[in-house]
C-alpha cells in the first residue's frame, strides 16, 4: 500500500445521512444495557428517585438511570473525576449509546452530574447497591458465608500544607512562626521553621490539625510511606465468588480492629436485604456471615471474642506477640486459640492464601485500573456515594465475566475486532485446517 500526503482542510459537508452517523455501540456495553433491562433496572431507580422531581423548577434533570449509568462508566473506563466522564461520554458513540443519546442531544455535563449526587442522599445510593446484590443472588454470584475483609487508603482532596489547628484555625506556618517568636526567634527564615518543625513530637496529629474544606480527611502514613491526607475505605468481599457485599468508610486514622465492627454490620444489613427477595433468598447460603477471614491487622482479644459471641467463626492471621498471659481471661484464651487452630489448618491457610488473592485484586481492580486511588470529591457522605455506585460497575462486572467473559469493555480489546466477511472467512480457514489436521493424524 503506498503512501500519501495528508489531505488539506477543505469545506465540510453541510448534509450527512443520519445512518451515517450512528455508532453501532460496543458489544460490552450492549450486552450490559441488556441484562439491566432484563431486571428493571430503570424502573427500580426512577421508583427510588420518585422523591427527587421537581416539574418546571431549574434546567432539565438528568434521568437517574443516566446519572448511575455515568458513574458506573468511572469504573468501566477507569476514569477518576466527574468531570472527565462528562467530556469522554461527549466525546464517544459508543458511551452515547449505552446512556441512550442521539447525536444531536447535548450529553450530561459535570456540573449536572455534580449537582444530582449531591441532590440524591445516601441512603438511595446504597439502595441500588442492594439491588445489585440481589442481581447477583439470582444469578448465583453471591453466596455470602465466608466473607474476606480488608482496608486500603485513598488520597483525599487536600492538601497538607493547607491544615490548619483545629482550636486556633491557625495555620502550619502561622503556627511555627509563633513557636519561633517564643523560642527567641523574631523574623524565623524558612530554614530555621524547619528546623523548629523537625524537632518537634506528634507535629501531625489528628486531634491538633484537620484540613478546613474537607475535616473528614485525615493526616495518613500511606503504604509506601509518604504522609498523606488520605480517607479509608474497608470492603467485605465474598470468597465464593468475589462479589464485594459491602463498603464502608471510616477516618483514616481508625484502627481496623475499629472499624471491623462497623463492617460486619452494614455487610448484615447488606445480606438481610438481599433475603426479602424470594428468589435471590433461595441462592444465599442457609447461614450467612458465617465466617470471617482478616490479615493479623485485625487480630485482637476483643474482638475474637466478640466475633465468637455472634457465633461467627474467625479465620485471621495471628502476629507474633510473644508467649501470652491468660489470667482472668479465659475467654480470650477460648477464643484466640480456636482462632490459631482454625489458622493453621488446611482450609485456614487456603482461606488466606484466597484472601490475599481476591480482595487485593478486588483494591487493584477498583482503585487502580478504575480510577479511584486519587479522589477528587470532599466529604465523607459525597466520597461514599461515588464509592458504592463505582463498586456496583465491579459487582455487575462479574455478571457480565460470566456471560461474555470479560468484566471490562477494556478487556473485550480484540475479542470483537474481526466481524463480517472478515470473520466468516477466518472460521472457515479454521475448520478447513483443523479438517485438514484430522486427516492426516
Amino acid at each position: 500500500m503506498a503512501l500519501g500526503k495528508r489531505k488539506r482542510e477543505s469545506q465540510s459537508q453541510l448534509w450527512v445521512a443520519t445512518q451515517n452517523l450512528k455508532a453501532p455501540g460496543h458489544p460490552f456495553y450492549k450486552k450490559l444495557n441488556r441484562v439491566l433491562d432484563k431486571h428493571g433496572f430503570d424502573a427500580f431507580v426512577e421508583a427510588q428517585c420518585a422523591k427527587y422531581y421537581a416539574d418546571g423548577i431549574g434546567r432539565p434533570g438528568i434521568p437517574p438511570g443516566v446519572y448511575f449509568r455515568l458513574l458506573m462508566i468511572g469504573y468501566f473506563e477507569g476514569i477518576s473525576s466527574e468531570r472527565e466522564i462528562a467530556w469522554r461520554v461527549a466525546d464517544s458513540l459508543s458511551l452515547r449509546h449505552f446512556l441512550g443519546y442521539e447525536l444531536d442531544q447535548a450529553t450530561p455535563d459535570h456540573s449536572s452530574l455534580s449537582r444530582t449526587r449531591r441532590l440524591m442522599a445516601y441512603q438511595t445510593h446504597q439502595e441500588i447497591f442492594d439491588w445489585v446484590l440481589k442481581v447477583l443472588a439470582k444469578t448465583k454470584l453471591l453466596k455470602g458465608k465466608t466473607l474476606g475483609v480488608d482496608a486500603t487508603t485513598l488520597d483525599a482532596n487536600a492538601a497538607m500544607r493547607s491544615i490548619v489547628r483545629r482550636d486556633s484555625g491557625e495555620s502550619y506556618d502561622e503556627f511555627l512562626t509563633e513557636l519561633a517568636k517564643a523560642s527567641g526567634i523574631e523574623t524565623p527564615t524558612r530554614e530555621e521553621l524547619a528546623k523548629i518543625d523537625k524537632k518537634r513530637p506528634k507535629k501531625g496529629s489528628n486531634k491538633d490539625w484537620e484540613h478546613p474544606h474537607d475535616p473528614d480527611a485525615r493526616i495518613t502514613r500511606m503504604k509506601d510511606g509518604r504522609t498523606h491526607m488520605a480517607h479509608k475505605v474497608e470492603h467485605a468481599v465474598d470468597m465464593d465468588t468475589q462479589a464485594i457485599v459491602a463498603v464502608t468508610l471510616p477516618s483514616a486514622d481508625e484502627g481496623d480492629t475499629e472499624s471491623l465492627p462497623w463492617t460486619l454490620l452494614q455487610t448484615e444489613l447488606n445480606l438481610e436485604k438481599v433475603s426479602q427477595d424470594p428468589e435471590a433468598k433461595k441462592r444465599l447460603h442457609s447461614n450467612p456471615l458465617s465466617e470471617v477471614v482478616a490479615d493479623k491487622g485485625y487480630h485482637s482479644n476483643e474482638v475474637l471474642v466478640n466475633l465468637s459471641a455472634s457465633g461467627m467463626r474467625s479465620c485471621i492471621s495471628e502476629p507474633d506477640r510473644g508467649r501470652r498471659r491468660w489470667k482472668d481471661k479465659a475467654d480470650a484464651r477460648k477464643a484466640v486459640y480456636a482462632n490459631r487452630r482454625r489458622i493453621r489448618g488446611n482450609r485456614g491457610q487456603a482461606l488466606r492464601r484466597q484472601r490475599g488473592e481476591f480482595v487485593e485484586r478486588a483494591f487493584a481492580h477498583l482503585f487502580e485500573t478504575g480510577g479511584m486511588r486519587r479522589l477528587f470529591l470532599r466529604g465523607r457522605q459525597n466520597i461514599l456515594k461515588r464509592l458504592l455506585i463505582h463498586v456496583c460497575g465491579f459487582n455487575l462486572g462479574l455478571l457480565m465475566r460470566k456471560l461474555v467473559g470479560n468484566g471490562t469493555p477494556r478487556g473485550m480489546k480484540g475479542v470483537f475486532s474481526l466481524t463480517g466477511s472478515t470473520y466468516s472467512a477466518f472460521r472457515r480457514a479454521f475448520r478447513r485446517l483443523s479438517a485438514h489436521y484430522q486427516l492426516n493424524s
